[in-house]
């Protein structure tokens, strides 16, 4: 941690300070956390109101552009952040949907905190994946949807908890493989395909490289995935699967079209001797 700290500069340092900031309405008065009904109170929503604006203008005085941009993506996270906590421990009967607001506004933080700390070259407002695609879009807000809908027809499907502990079982394990990954390849990490070798980028065997070729990869398929289960989402469980398994299929043989470019039969040899690790998916086949 302390070798991290030494190496977070000053987009990393200005991320972390608005994403505590965001995330400290998770400190608001017991008697704002949501009940058994829909929200909050008039009262609730004023004091939200209040907190994102004061921490708006606090941001704006702190930073100017480019770290205000950076802060207020990062302050937006961890107000997202906080307001899943606040979900959480109440009553509500949005529990589960508090369970994934934390998930999905930690995962994208944290993608950026560890480019910041591994990458500090490549990182820019486009390391925390909030713009990674217009379908990476169309499905958050479907799963969105799918929820709520589910849960004004059928509510008592929203409230299978053990089937939501499964769901945020695979996010944790998703996510701490994915930011192993990351951490385990250092600067050799990014969120781009890279089509020409640097001169420090070097071929990573060792941690979860070891367990599987494309670790990274596996988080995040079973990160998504998981995110479904515990909305309890059916609809969106499969077509995550199915896209997000096209998805990594296509992007894995891209990837390893160029790895093998790069690194010839030094890739080669660890393709043969460890899985890609998403289930039917071997990678690029090698005409000999």
């Amino acid at each position: 941690m302390a070798a991290a700290g030494r190496q977070l500069g000053r987009e990393g340092r200005a991320s972390l300070a608005a994403f505590v900031l965001g995330a400290s309405v998770a400190a608001l008065p017991p008697a704002l956390l949501p009940g058994p009904g829909p929200g909050l109170g008039l009262q609730g929503r004023v004091v939200l109101a209040l907190h994102v604006a004061g921490v708006g203008a606090l941001l704006r005085l702190l930073y100017r552009p480019p770290l205000y941009q950076i802060a207020l993506r990062a302050g937006f996270l961890g107000f997202a952040f906080g307001c899943g906590l606040l979900l959480s421990v109440g009553q509500s009967a949005w529990r589960h949907f508090g369970w994934y607001m934390c998930s999905l506004s930690l995962f994208h933080y944290s993608e950026y905190l560890v480019i910041a700390i591994n990458n500090p070259r490549s990182l820019s407002l486009d390391s925390f994946l909030l713009n990674h695609s217009f379908e990476y879009n169309l499905a958050a807000v479907s799963s969105w949807i799918e929820f709520t809908v589910e849960k004004v027809i059928y509510p008592e499907m929203k409230q299978i908890t053990w089937l939501s502990t499964i769901g945020l079982l695979m996010v944790i394990f998703g996510e701490c493989l994915r930011k192993a990954a990351m951490l385990t390849a250092g600067s050799n990490f990014n969120h781009i395909v890279q089509n020409e070798k640097s001169d420090t980028h070097t071929l990573v065997t060792s941690g979860v490289y070891g367990w599987f070729r494309h670790p990274s990869y596996v988080g995040w398929f079973y990160w998504s995935i998981g995110t479904q289960v515990l909305l309890c989402n059916p609809i969106c469980v499969t077509g995550y699967t199915l896209a997000s398994w096209r998805f990594f299929r296509e992007r894995i043989e891209e990837e390893e079209i160029t790895l093998i470019h790069f690194f010839g039969e030094e890739y080669l040899e660890y393709k043969k001797k460890v899985p890609s690790g998403l289930p039917f998916i071997k990678g690029v086949k090698v005409e000999l």
